[in-house]
């Protein structure tokens, strides 16, 4: 597949590469280090990334103004989006070709073509792969800034290589990455440096989450709170890995309210969860997913499924 990929990207002038809503670092990581690949290795392609910009993830870039006009005859290349509902900005539709990259479960198998591989860490590991192809193939180098991008789109997804997806190839693409010459203590501070008013935040939802015997748990950030604590829902991503130092937990959700909607999201030591977020209107990782409750009676009932895979796993 991967060379399929490269033979369709030397086709076309004009390459829109898109991500998903609410993007963390892998999908910066991946939209921007292939982005920055395909600029080094074809200057005469017009290359874009597509998307709302994102404060938090500032310390890795930004997306471009992309026109209507520029998908006439492109190739739209979507990384690390699962289904089409999470694609940020569906003028993707609008595109000639629809190129599918990703390491979530393939639900929604969309695109001409799709390169989806679950045992991969993070849609950046992928992308390096892509890269390796194309450098056998097409003699492609790596230029620094992409191979930044993609260390942040590893790290960000296996917690600084400590969740279970971190693999032998996995450190193996990480050592290959940082022989480029980018600053990674720069890049840490990036991702892992918090304001204080979120570290307050975070105080507070350790004082205040419930976890029931079987390891289930949770905590409610309403909009008051995120107005007491003058933090916004988008900022609260940075928090969503918490309460995975508490002993004895076994999987656990947050709730964060937004004027139309109640963010879930949901992580887990090692029940699986993601099947529990499709029947939110969400989805993803069998241990880190998202979903949407749309009033606090209908997160209580994901409180209650939580509770009940905790109760029977083993």
């Amino acid at each position: 597949m991967n060379s399929q990929i490269i033979d369709t990207i030397k086709k076309y002038e004009t390459i829109i590469i898109h991500r998903h809503v609410r993007p963390d670092p892998d999908a910066y990581g991946s939209q921007l280090g292939l982005k920055y690949i395909l600029q080094h290795n074809y200057p005469e392609k017009t290359i874009l990334a597509a998307g709302e910009h994102d404060s938090t993830m500032e310390f890795l870039g930004t997306q471009d103004q992309v026109a209507d006009e520029d998908y006439n005859g492109s190739l739209v290349i979507v990384t690390d989006t699962a289904n089409t509902e999470r694609i940020d900005d569906q003028r993707y539709l609008k595109g000639d070709k629809i190129i599918k990259i990703d390491h979530h479960p393939n639900d929604d198998a969309y695109g001409d073509l799709l390169l989806v591989d679950t045992s991969a860490s993070s849609s950046s590991e992928l992308i390096y792969e892509l890269f390796e192809a194309g450098q056998v193939q097409e003699n492609w180098k790596l230029p620094a800034t992409a191979a930044r991008q993609l260390y942040a789109g590893i790290i960000g997804d296996t917690g600084r290589f400590l969740f279970p997806s971190t693999t032998q190839k996995t450190f193996r693409i990480a050592g290959e990455l940082i022989k480029s010459d980018f600053d990674r203590n720069e890049l840490h501070n990036g991702m892992y440096e918090m304001e204080r008013k979120l570290l307050h935040l975070q105080g507070y939802m350790y004082q205040n989450f419930k976890m029931d015997e079987n390891g289930a748990a949770y905590v409610k950030i309403t909009l008051d709170i995120l107005k007491e604590f003058e933090v916004t829902a988008t900022e609260t991503s940075l928090l969503v890995s918490s309460l995975g130092n508490v002993k004895g937990m076994k999987a656990w959700v947050i709730f964060i309210e937004e004027e139309e909607e109640i963010r879930v999201r949901l992580r887990s030591k090692g029940p699986v969860i993601n099947e529990l977020a499709k029947e939110f209107n969400g989805g993803g990782h069998p241990m880190a997913s998202g979903a949407t409750a749309y009033s606090w009676e209908e997160a209580d009932r994901v409180i209650d499924r939580l509770k009940e895979i905790c109760a029977n796993a083993e």
